[in-house]
């Protein structure tokens, strides 16, 4: 018996010690963390709280926004960034028909292989295929972008933190950086080919400015065209194609809450009525 109380002694040191040590890591890791960015940490915005149609529990696509986003990325994005997992039959989700969908596509033109030389060739695009790369491989991307390979649209506004947002902000940002930020972080200062951008977490990018002016694309439905208005449509596009389903199932969703409230009701009234006649035994 004591021989066993002193292995069980012996166990629970050992794992007080554990938890010990690993909280004591926790502790220095955290000041470390924190001290660490309040002495060295350049300073970035968070992106801009904009309202979108598809925000919220009820939130819907605005299909105009939608198409408008679509010509921001045909004209402007497209000619260095990919969209790889879209194919051009999903544009009829923007409502879109399968004429419009398949003569979109025949003016884009897409890898394939000579039926006759068995060599890659290139022709037009049909709606089964997915938007092509604007270049033919990472090294060539690298080469006209200053060595930085543009990130392929499909996920990005998943892929960044508070995405549709932060796409916005980032295309609307773009500015000189302050004197007073110079000031205080030198570091800051954008260096050759880099561009300055406050929504950026390194503050300077290789992308330079898209958008650089109002009208610089024009809309079928005759909205105007301001630097603002076209970041927040393609920041809306970009939403849908990493989220095609985003408001298909915040609607699913509604009807399973409301299942699953009036199950709850009805496995409460069969509990009330199925134990009525059970009385509790007295001590």
């Amino acid at each position: 018996m004591t021989k066993l109380l002193s292995v069980r002694l012996v166990a629970i040191l050992v794992g007080l010690g554990f938890a010990f040590v690993a909280l004591f890591a926790f502790v220095i890791g955290a000041y470390n963390a924190a001290t660490e960015e309040a002495a060295g940490h350049v300073p970035y915005e968070k992106p801009m709280d904009i309202a979108f149609s598809f925000d919220g529990p009820f939130g819907k696509w605005d299909k105009a926004q939608l198409q408008r986003g679509l010509k921001v990325y045909d004209e402007v994005c497209s000619a260095c960034h990919s969209l790889k997992f879209v194919a051009f039959r999903n544009l009829e989700d923007l409502g879109y028909d399968e004429g419009q969908v398949k003569a979109y596509a025949a003016s884009k033109q897409v890898p394939g292989i000579d039926p006759n030389t068995g060599e890659a060739t290139t022709r037009p695009g049909l709606p089964t295929d997915y938007f092509p790369s604007p270049y033919p491989n990472a090294v060539a991307a690298a080469a006209a972008n200053n060595n930085a390979i543009p990130p392929d649209l499909s996920l990005i506004t998943k892929a960044r933190g508070d995405g549709t947002n932060y796409v916005a902000s980032l295309l609307m940002g773009y500015q000189a950086p302050s004197e007073e930020l110079l000031a205080e972080h030198p570091e800051a200062a954008p260096g050759p080919g880099l561009h300055h951008n406050p929504y950026f977490p390194n503050l300077n990018l290789a992308m330079a400015a898209p958008l650089t002016t109002d009208g610089q694309v024009t809309y079928d439905d005759g909205t105007e065209a301001t630097i603002e208005q076209m970041s927040k449509d393609v920041a809306a596009f970009l939403t849908w194609t990493a989220e095609p389903t985003l408001v298909k199932r915040k609607q699913t969703g509604w009807p399973v809450l409301i299942f699953l409230l009036f199950a709850t009701i009805l496995a409460y009234m069969s509990k009330q009525q199925i134990w009525a006649a059970v009385k509790p035994k007295k001590n």
